[in-house]
């Protein structure tokens, strides 16, 4: 697997990487906010050799499973990407997002340049602050690395498998939440 960073150019698209635990939720959440143009999950943050998901699953490459997102700043901002991130999973579990344990299920930011790092630090400090958890939050906040797409079967999973058993049992209901919450910032 090869990096595979389309252009950017930073008037129309810009680059985010979240960590969210399973990226099929993820992945699923982003891909319907207006302003998102690609979604595509992958591997970032461990041993190149091991960015395949029957290493990534044994939690010792170091890796973190990321949606990587391409979106339109002119049209949803990298602050408005950040509050769908903080309110689609519990960024106070280290290394875990309900059944899912690993450090390969972190909750983590790859900023790509200085404003992304100052926006994440700054909103995980106010949230911190604003007692919005009852236990702090956890999610780490590093500079992007290579990035590696996953696999061909896990793109655009939910959508292809919404009968499959985690779909319906895991990501279905947090999509329900997700689409009330942001009713507003949809495709």
């Amino acid at each position: 697997m090869t990096n595979s960073v389309p252009p950017v150019n930073s008037d129309r698209s810009s680059i985010a990487v979240f960590g969210t635990g399973c990226f099929w939720c993820s992945e699923a959440v982003f891909t319907e906010l207006k302003g998102v143009l690609e979604v595509k999950p992958g591997y970032m943050g461990g041993d190149p050799a091991r960015a395949n998901y029957k290493d990534v699953c044994e939690g010792d490459t170091g890796h973190a499973e990321v949606s990587r997102l391409i979106f339109d700043p002119q049209v949803i901002t990298y602050d408005q990407l950040l509050e769908v991130f903080w309110k689609t999973h519990d960024p106070t579990s280290l290394n875990r997002q309900g059944g899912d344990v690993g450090t390969q299920y972190r909750s983590a930011i790859f900023f790509t340049d200085d404003d992304q790092k100052t926006k994440a630090l700054d909103q995980r400090e106010r949230l911190n602050k604003s007692g919005a958890w009852e236990r702090p939050i956890v999610t780490e906040i590093v500079a992007m690395e290579e990035f590696y797409p996953a696999e061909n079967y896990h793109h655009d999973y939910f959508a292809n498998n919404p009968e499959q058993g985690y779909c319906r049992m895991v990501i279905q209901p947090k999509m329900e939440q997700f689409r009330k919450a942001f009713k507003d910032q949809l495709k």
